[in-house]
């Protein structure tokens, strides 16, 4: 040591780098739309919607329902149904081993839940897709659970609700998937004849067979903005037909605008109008929304 460290000792502490303090993972989320670097925790209380440009980062099954359902009266419908490998289907991995990881990932048994409840005092059974679960994808399970759903919804005479968030039919069941199709469009029409509403949703992304199905089958579809909408993506269709798709080519603007959907909606906003839609399609009231 020099003299004059020995005269004038350093201020500095070191210190061990393993003491040291770390800021935590995952508390500060960057908007893919603006690039504005959010707090976690404010963009979850504004329902996942950037409050600088108003992108719809995508949700949770849960979170949606949470946010969209009265806080009273709430239960599940079809939790019981679980998915099983009937064609032990085996692609570079087994089907039941992607099964596990998504449990383990979102917490769901399958990408589908369904709830009974209320929206502002209006009684309904809502669906609700969880993409995180093999990407939202249609097997026997979320066929059962929607049809179990609508059933209910007949039984107790109250409208019907989905919110869509899915990449299509889940290949590992094979035909066992696509006959959910069929299967969830004639759960619609029993619930049709009975005079009973039924309003889409569709959010990013709603896809393949669930986009050729129920997803446009509401007395009113509605969508997020900027939802990416269609049956194959714009890149296999690019590259099928060879052209050059116009500017927002598949976005709810876009199908808006061709007269595809009804309106679109910001999430934040979805609760009251759904509400005030489903008291005129009842024919109750508009005070009847509180």
């Amino acid at each position: 040591m020099s003299w004059l460290e020995k005269l004038l000792p350093p201020r500095i502490q070191h210190t061990d780098p393993a003491d040291r303090r770390t800021v935590p993972e995952g508390l500060w989320i960057k908007c893919p739309s603006c690039e504005s670097v959010l707090y976690k925790t404010d963009l979850e209380q504004n329902q996942n919607v950037c409050p600088s440009c108003s992108h719809h980062h995508r949700i949770s099954a849960r979170e949606r329902l949470n946010a969209f359902l009265d806080g009273e009266g709430r239960y599940e419908i079809g939790q019981e149904v679980v998915p099983v490998d009937a064609l032990k289907f085996k692609d570079s991995r087994k089907y039941p081993e992607r099964l596990k990881e998504a449990m383990d990932n979102t917490g769901e048994t399958d990408a589908l839940v369904v709830m009974g409840g209320a929206v502002h005092n209006i009684s309904l059974v809502t669906a609700c897709f969880e993409f995180g679960f093999m990407g939202g994808s249609m097997g026997s399970v979320v066929g059962e659970r929607f049809v179990r759903g609508v059933e209910t919804a007949i039984e107790q005479k109250v409208p019907f609700v989905c919110f869509t968030a899915t990449g299509g039919a889940r290949m590992q069941e094979g035909l066992l998937s696509l006959m959910q199709m069929a299967k969830t469009n004639a759960a619609l029409t029993r619930l049709a004849k009975k005079g009973l509403p039924y309003i889409s949703v569709l959010t990013d992304p709603t896809m393949g067979g669930v986009s050729a199905g129920f997803a446009f089958l509401g007395d009113v579809v509605m969508a997020e903005p900027k939802a990416l909408i269609g049956f194959a993506g714009p890149r296999v269709i690019e590259s099928t037909v060879r052209v050059t798709l116009p500017e927002g080519f598949q976005r709810a603007e876009f199908l808006q605008q061709k007269g595809a959907i009804d309106l679109m909606c910001d999430r934040r906003e979805l609760r009251h109008k759904i509400a005030h839609t489903l008291a005129m399609l009842l024919r109750q009231p508009a005070d009847a929304v509180s």
